[in-house]
């Protein structure tokens, strides 16, 4: 991982130590990873596609005299946010994720999140099995709707209250003109130990009733000894049930050993009145060093909530990623 450290005490100080002198700073960490992929089934065989990692986060911070700690997060990644102008050209920021933190011990943690932010619901909507459905999107397969407002949301995290136990609270901002703001909460406890359990919740309060419902997220895992078995749940409901979704995860994981660890994974998405898109996959990975290796494979049934050929796939992924 990148780390250039204390190179924002001349540029952070412009910003941060105009109203009091204090110690700030500024680094920078990212990563670098090459990784290759496909997808093949009876109605697809697509060639192999090659990626790679390029993406980059500054953070600053710095502890006021009154106790309080600030830090700014940015996070640069290339042809995000691209829209295609009238000519095809293609325009966009390259910024991604962007937020400020107001933080203390005794009052919590405020993160204003000009873009990329979640509601208390969606940050924890991630599946067991590691979202494996987005490996099919954009085949024709499903895309799981959430209530993250992604711009300009307010998460609030409790101090610590009870050993083991913690709590958000969102706002996300009104996004529709005859919508209205929306607030979720999310409690999470690992006071057990190998035990981790959380539950969170949000409104959805859209332009009209027939948008209006609620996403509500559960997950859990335990680990013992070298085995670790997850689950999650993901509902979303609104008025109009032919949009509902539900979501539920599982995953087993072994760890060989200090260095190797393998899983096996599986995700079924539901809607009313089509069949289950169903996901299974098994991965694996090596690390050695700053260095993983990880390999993956996936089969999708009905990735498009309907049946036939086109709705059979098969994915595959072997990557490297390098920390420093």
């Amino acid at each position: 991982m990148n780390n250039f450290k204390k190179i924002g005490l001349t540029a952070l100080a412009a910003s941060l130590v105009s109203t009091s002198a204090f110690a700030g700073e500024l680094t920078v960490s990212g990563g670098a990873s090459v990784n290759m992929s496909g997808h093949s089934g009876t109605a697809l065989n697509e060639a192999t596609a090659f990626t790679m990692g390029n993406q980059m986060t500054f953070s600053g911070s710095g502890e006021l005299d009154n106790g309080l700690t600030v830090s700014l997060s940015v996070v640069i990644d290339e042809f995000d946010n691209d829209t295609a102008n009238s000519e095809g050209a293609v325009n966009g920021s390259i910024l991604d994720g962007h937020s400020v933190t107001v933080s203390s011990d005794t009052l919590g943690t405020f993160a204003f999140h000009g873009e990329g932010g979640a509601s208390a619901a969606s940050a924890l909507d991630t599946t067991a099995a590691g979202d494996m459905w987005d490996n099919f999107n954009s085949n024709g397969g499903v895309t799981l709707a959430d209530s993250g407002p992604g711009d300009n949301s307010i998460m609030y995290t409790t101090p610590a209250l009870i050993d083991g136990f913690s709590a958000n609270i969102s706002y996300n901002p009104q996004i529709a003109a005859t919508g209205e703001t929306e607030i979720g909460y999310s409690v999470t406890y690992t006071g057990v130990e190998g035990l981790s359990a959380s539950f969170g919740t949000t409104d959805l309060d859209r332009a009209g009733t027939a948008t209006d419902g609620d996403q509500n997220v559960w997950s859990a895992s335990y680990a013992y000894g070298p085995v670790t078995i997850s689950a999650s749940n993901n509902e979303y409901d609104i008025t109009g049930t032919s949009s509902d979704q539900e979501t539920s995860s599982y995953k087993i994981s072994y760890t060989v050993s200090d260095s190797i660890s393998v899983s096996y994974g599986s995700e079924e998405v539901s809607v009313p009145g089509s069949v289950d898109a169903e996901f299974t996959g098994i991965s694996a990975s090596y690390t050695m060093g700053g260095m993983t290796i990880s390999a993956a494979m996936q089969d999708g049934e009905n990735i498009g909530n309907a049946t036939g050929a086109s709705n059979q796939v098969d994915y595959w992924s072997l990557g490297a990623s390098f920390a420093f």
